[in-house]
């Protein structure tokens, strides 16, 4: 009877624990969510300051003496465009390296790779930005003939690098969690192997996909240090890929160190972190809706 209750007690302290970890992952996100709305929220009382001017302005010129002014709409520009074409060549690299890792690569061969793909998730920001700026800017010059090497190509080319690794890893795990009576099936109707991957285990797969999808945008458009280093940072809305560009995360790092606290320029720049925590927020509710609607169906 003892040995019982003994065992009873230590599953409701193990179950406890567990909802308890669960529960402080969303206590600190609101945590740091409430902290940095009430680091802006003075802002609403400053007279300079206009929400509209804020989002809809590409004018940035919070030092001025004469005309102060908050937008981040060039930013905002250049978030989106550089993240945006980062996943467009991270989405079938990543996918198409989960796959070969997956389905086609000998037992030694796949350790290998995942090593590797590992290592490269494990390199700094920092050194991805060092190696843009001194490396991949160059290439971009000699064979783009661009004017500069620090631009949203290079940015998003750093990016890319730097989401592929969750990309294959979720996307891995994606297609190993398709039951393997899907590709007996397929293979013993017939279907070659690329077949069996293309027709089956990739719709089977879909909504870890997107998943993986998700997580590689979501890391991509939190990245600081390495966009710092390698898009320009202008301020300009691009027009070509080869255009410098400026990004909200980039922003916030080189100018918070430098901004008086409680200043109007401090706070705006936490008011574009807020603007950031609702852009992710919007983005992982969207793919977070989706993947419930494809589920259903």
């Amino acid at each position: 009877m003892t040995g019982q209750r003994w065992r009873k007690g230590k599953e409701v302290l193990i179950e406890g624990l567990i909802r308890l970890c669960g529960i402080s992952a969303t206590i600190f996100v609101l945590g740091i969510f409430l902290f940095v709305c009430r680091e802006a929220l003075p802002l609403w009382n400053t007279e300079s300051f206009h929400l509209t001017e804020f989002l809809f302005s590409d004018q940035w010129y919070p030092t001025s003496e004469v005309t102060k002014r908050y937008g981040v709409l060039a930013m905002i520009a250049g978030t989106f465009s550089v993240t945006l074409l980062a996943m467009l060549m991270a989405a079938p690299l990543g996918v198409g390296a989960a796959i070969y890792i997956s389905e086609f690569c000998k037992p030694r061969q796949r350790e290998i790779l995942k090593v590797v793909v590992e290592l490269l998730a494990a390199i700094p920001s920092v050194v991805w930005g060092f190696a843009g700026l001194t490396m991949t800017s160059r290439l971009i010059v000699r064979y783009t003939n661009a004017d500069v090497g620090v631009n949203m190509l290079n940015g998003a080319v750093l990016l890319t690098l730097m989401s592929v690794p969750i990309i294959v890893s979720l996307s891995e795990d994606a297609l190993k969690a398709v039951p393997d009576s899907y590709r007996e099936a397929a293979l013993a109707m017939g279907a070659t192997r690329w077949q069996t991957t293309w027709r089956v285990l990739l719709p089977a797969a879909r909504n870890g996909l997107a998943a993986a999808m998700l997580l590689g945008f979501g890391r991509a458009i939190g990245e600081t240090m390495a966009v710092l280093m390698a898009t320009g940072h202008a301020l300009t809305i691009p027009t070509s890929v080869l255009d410098p560009v400026r990004t909200l995360t980039a922003n916030i790092a080189a100018e918070l160190g430098e901004s008086p606290v409680q200043s109007t320029h401090y706070q705006v720049l936490f008011l574009t972190g807020v603007l950031l925590f609702l852009i992710t927020f919007v983005v992982n509710l969207s793919a977070g809706l989706f993947i419930r609607r494809e589920r259903r169906n």
